[in-house]
Parts: C-alpha cells; sequence; structure tokens
C-alpha cells in the first residue's frame, strides 16, 4: 500500500504515515517527493511531502478500514488484532461505541461483512475476518442461548413447535448447540437467507384439539404452530465471516 503524505516538515509527514497505517516507522518505506525550502532570510517555503509504502497484512488492511469508517462518523477508536488457525478476530474499543453497532449487532456484521471485502481484495486467498466490539458478542451469544433453553422448555413442555426470528449461520449454530442439550427436542433450519430461521420441534408427538387441548386424533393442528417475528420485514444479510470462531463445530446440523 502506497500514500503520499504532507506536513510542514519531513518527520511530521513521516508520523501522518505512521498513525495512518499503524506501524512504526521501521516498517515503513519512505520516498521524499518534495522539501520545505528555507528563502534568503531564512522563512521556510512549502511543505514537506513524501510517499510512504508499506506491505501491509489483511488483518491490518480490514483494521485500518474500520478505523476510516468509524474516523468519518465521529469516533476514535483502536482495533487490536487478534489471529488464529481459523483468521482474525478484530476487538474494537472505544468511548461510545456500542450505540453505533445496532441492538443485534446488524451495523457490526455489516462491518465485519465489509471489512471482509476490503482486506480479500489484496489477493485471491480467501481469509476470515470477525468483528466484536467491547465484548458484544459474548453478551449476544449468552442472550441467544437464554432464548433457546426458554423455547425449548417451552416446546417439551407443550409439544408444539415454535420458529425463532431469522439469524445468521453463526447465531442459529448457537441455537443448534443449545437444543442439542435438552431431552425431548431437535432443531432445524428452514427457509433461505436472509430469513432463514431456526424450527424447534418436539420428538415426542403430541396432538391438540381445535382448542388447543391435547387429545389423540389427528387434528390440523399436529405440527405444533410458529411464532412468526416482525423481524422478518426487515433485512440482515448473512455474512460468510458469521462463522468465525466456530469451524468445525456442529457440522452435522443442518443450517
Amino acid at each position: 500500500m502506497t500514500k503520499t503524505f504532507t506536513a510542514a516538515t519531513i518527520e511530521e509527514a513521516k508520523a501522518l504515515a505512521e498513525a495512518e497505517f499503524g506501524v512504526s516507522q521501521d516498517e515503513i518505506q519512505f520516498v521524499v517527493l518534495e522539501e520545505p525550502k528555507k528563502s534568503l532570510f531564512g522563512k521556510v517555503k512549502g511543505e514537506a511531502k513524501i510517499e510512504a509504502t508499506v506491505e501491509l497484512s489483511k488483518p491490518q488492511v480490514a483494521a485500518n478500514y474500520i478505523k476510516e469508517v468509524f474516523s468519518k462518523m465521529g469516533y476514535e477508536i483502536t482495533v487490536d488484532i487478534k489471529e488464529d488457525e481459523n483468521g482474525a478476530i478484530l476487538d474494537i474499543s472505544g468511548d461510545n461505541v456500542e450505540e453505533i453497532i445496532g441492538k443485534k449487532g446488524e451495523v457490526l456484521d455489516s462491518l465485519q461483512y465489509l471489512s471482509s471485502l476490503v482486506c480479500n481484495r489484496v489477493d485471491r486467498e480467501y481469509y476470515r475476518i470477525a468483528i466484536d466490539c467491547n465484548g458484544f458478542r459474548e453478551k449476544r451469544k449468552a442472550q441467544l442461548e437464554r432464548l433457546a433453553r426458554k423455547i425449548g422448555n417451552n416446546v417439551k413442555r407443550s409439544g408444539r413447535s415454535a420458529a425463532l426470528e431469522p439469524m445468521n449461520p453463526y447465531e442459529r449454530r448457537i441455537i443448534h448447540s443449545v437444543i442439542t442439550d435438552i431431552e425431548g427436542v431437535t432443531s432445524h433450519s428452514k427457509g433461505q437467507e436472509p430469513y432463514r430461521k431456526v424450527i424447534i420441534t418436539s420428538t415426542e408427538k403430541k396432538r391438540f384439539d381445535n382448542r388447543g387441548r391435547r387429545n389423540n386424533k389427528r387434528s390440523n393442528n399436529d405440527r405444533g404452530y410458529d411464532i412468526v417475528s416482525s423481524f422478518e420485514k426487515e433485512y440482515k444479510k448473512p455474512k460468510p465471516e458469521d462463522e468465525m470462531g466456530s469451524s468445525g463445530l456442529y457440522t452435522k446440523i443442518d443450517l
């Protein structure tokens, strides 16, 4: 990556490059294009102009993109990069950034998708990028686990199936994982993205009459009912990076 920087002095221009790329000056190649000149009376004329080149890793490219997006929105953030065998997790921290990531992480998911596109332009080899912000992912996971246990136990008790709101692949995996630990219920996914949802059903078939009372006759309600959420009216684009951190888990579950 090569960019041009202009400042009052060469040192200041180099400092701008260092801040922009997020690496030390030792990792940057500089070419001085213009130097400030002193007049006959010692007055400095013009500005320093340098060309800076740095070889950034894909996580660094993604982190710089995220910083630029937040900067344009008026937020000053830091991005901590943690690499593992599956890719990298970029953890965003800063004052009041939670207010823009979305109640269910919609904005965070969008940033994750876009930063992945940006960093994978470097070459054709795909690299996974996941984004977190002040521990949001863990909080969301705990919320989904509570929801799965609650709905799963309701289905077990009533015998009626239930459909959760549409979720991305990673969140559906969380639901499936919890349901596998609840005896008497099972889960599968149904529908097309972005409205694909988890259906939780009882493994013990129970029939209900038209008033919802259990009986032994087959009724129109034998298949139970779905809890349909207004969320389905909203657009939530699934991201390939949503599987970050879950590689190899629940591979036998229909997502």
